[in-house]
Parts: C-alpha cells; sequence; structure tokens
C-alpha cells in the first residue's frame, strides 16, 4: 500500500453565511404568553372550559419553547473553541426537537381530557372564554408576527413560530365556541373543540420532529442523492472511485460531506488540489460547503460507495 492515507481537506472558505440570530424577537413574545397562560388559567377554573384550560397549557408550553428558542439563538451565535469545535450550532435543533416533542405530549393529554369531558359535560361560563380566548388571538398574533420573518430561515425559531401560530388559531377555534356555548349552550363543543386543535397540534409538529430526530442520528439530508453526488465526482479526470460516504447536516442549514477518493495515479498534493477544486464545485452546485476528502492511491480497502461495516 502506498499513497496518500489520511490526509484530509476541509472546505470552510465559501460564501454561505446564514444570518445569527439575536433571539431578542423572543423576549416580547415571552412575557406576552406568560401573560395570557396566567389569565387563561383563573378563567378556565371560574368558567369550568377544558378547552381554556387547554389553551392555557398550549400557552405555558409556548412560554417553556421560546425560553428554549432564545437560549438555543444566544448559544448558536457563540464563537467556535478549541472545546467545542462546531461551537452550539445545534442548539437550536434540540429546542426544536424539545418544543415539537413537547407540543405533542401536551396534545395527547388533551384529548384524553377531552374524551372524559364528552363523557361527562360539565356548564361553562361562556363569556369569561370568549374574553379570554379573543385575548390569546391578540397577544399570539402579535407574537407570531414578531418572529414569522426569521421562522423563514431557521428550524429553531420555525418550531417557536409554529407554537405561536398554532395557539393563536387554537384560541380562534376556542372564541368560536365559546359563542355556542353561550348563545346556543353546545357544551359539547368544549371536548370537541379540544380534540380537533390537539390532533392539529400533533399534525403540525411532527414535521420539524422528523427532521431535528433525522439531524441528531445524522442521517443523510433528505436535498442530497448521495448516488447523483458520487457519479458527478466520478467523471473528474483522475478519479477512479469514491467510497466510505457520509453526508449529513450540522443543523438546519449547514451539510456535510466526506468520503475517500481512489485516485488513478500516485498525484503529487498540487495535482490532487486541482481535484479538490472541482469536488468543491460539485459539492456546492448540492448546496454543500464544507467536506473533507481523503485521497488514496493503490490502498486496500472496500471500495463501495457506503461502507456498511464502518468501524
Amino acid at each position: 500500500m502506498s499513497g496518500y492515507n489520511y490526509a484530509f481537506y476541509m472546505s470552510d472558505e465559501h460564501h454561505h453565511h446564514h444570518p445569527i440570530l439575536s433571539g431578542k424577537n423572543l423576549i416580547l413574545p415571552i412575557i406576552l404568553n406568560v401573560g395570557i397562560t396566567v389569565a387563561q388559567i383563573i378563567g378556565g377554573i371560574i368558567s369550568g372550559s377544558i378547552a381554556l384550560l387547554s389553551d392555557a397549557a398550549h400557552n405555558f408550553s409556548d412560554v417553556l419553547a421560546l425560553i428554549f428558542s432564545y437560549i438555543a439563538a444566544k448559544l448558536a451565535g457563540r464563537d467556535r473553541t478549541l472545546k467545542q469545535t462546531f461551537g452550539y450550532k445545534r442548539a437550536g435543533i434540540f429546542a426544536a426537537f424539545i418544543n415539537a416533542a413537547t407540543l405533542m405530549i401536551i396534545a395527547t393529554v388533551l384529548v384524553q381530557e377531552a374524551i372524559e369531558r364528552l363523557m361527562n359535560p360539565r356548564p361553562i361560563a361562556g363569556n369569561i372564554v370568549i374574553y379570554l380566548a379573543a385575548l390569546g388571538i391578540l397577544f399570539n398574533g402579535i407574537s407570531a408576527l414578531l418572529v414569522k420573518k426569521d421562522a423563514a430561515s431557521n428550524i429553531n425559531m420555525r418550531s417557536a413560530y409554529l407554537h405561536l401560530f398554532t395557539d393563536m388559531l387554537t384560541s380562534v377555534a376556542v372564541f368560536i365556541g365559546g359563542f355556542a356555548i353561550n348563545y346556543l349552550s353546545w357544551y359539547w363543543v368544549d371536548g370537541t373543540l379540544t380534540i380537533a386543535i390537539s390532533l392539529f397540534l400533533i399534525y403540525s409538529s411532527w414535521d420539524i420532529f422528523y427532521e431535528s430526530v433525522r439531524i441528531f442520528m445524522q442521517f443523510t439530508p433528505s436535498q442530497i442523492n448521495i448516488e447523483d453526488v458520487a457519479a458527478e465526482i466520478t467523471l473528474i479526470q483522475g478519479v477512479k472511485n469514491i467510497h466510505h460516504v457520509h453526508a449529513w447536516k450540522l443543523d438546519d442549514n449547514d451539510m456535510m460531506f466526506e468520503a475517500h477518493l481512489d485516485l488513478e495515479e500516485d498525484f503529487t498534493i498540487s495535482r490532487f488540489e486541482i481535484i479538490l477544486e472541482k469536488v468543491g464545485t460539485i459539492l456546492q452546485n448540492h448546496d454543500i460547503h464544507h467536506f473533507n476528502i481523503q485521497p488514496e492511491w493503490f490502498r486496500d480497502d472496500e471500495k463501495s460507495l457506503i461502507n456498511r461495516l464502518d468501524h
């Protein structure tokens, strides 16, 4: 065996900057949601409305979610160090995972409570439900608007926005239910709305939950087809084979790629740099800006694209 073994190249010099979020837009939503939560808990107990209490529980989860998101946004902006060579980039993924999981757990508990309430309906003070639901619509609407812009480019903020937006929709449903209870005495609407809201929360949280798990597990990003990327790289003159490929996401923006390149000749480093430039161009076209490449020549190892028995 001979050639370049255990050498690597790391590309980290391209212009692919993503906005650093300060989290300052989360401060007012946190304050507003603390106020909504306290008011709706008190109002839910006085009125006897489980839908209002479910909205309060959702608002409480908003408070926790927004605090997690705020901390994660602050951590993600920290510099890399010798002990944290990637910095805290995955703090936002962790917050998104917690936020989505919390929503689904709360929704499941609320479904159980709503079923029990449907089986044993109780009188409800509709006026209180209407007023507090209207307050929820106003405060959550303002909060959602404050974080909407950042949600477009960041999974952490997207999970926070999802909490706020779905809570606003929840408050709309509770508001409508309050009229049905107050003027039509349809007390069954309370439990029915709670079930509908809870199912919607589970549905709307699933994508963020699933994507955060995929990132933690370092699965291949869904937007990358490894076979297509490998096929393009093997067309480069001087490349015999690409193998031991790994592709994953560091966070919701940065995709990573590493592989071994089997070369046709015992290239000098300067000639290999030319190949690396071509590899970098291909990977950038697939929105991959960070990569490690290990060059090999006449090395006796497994040449399959994915080493299924990696050690």
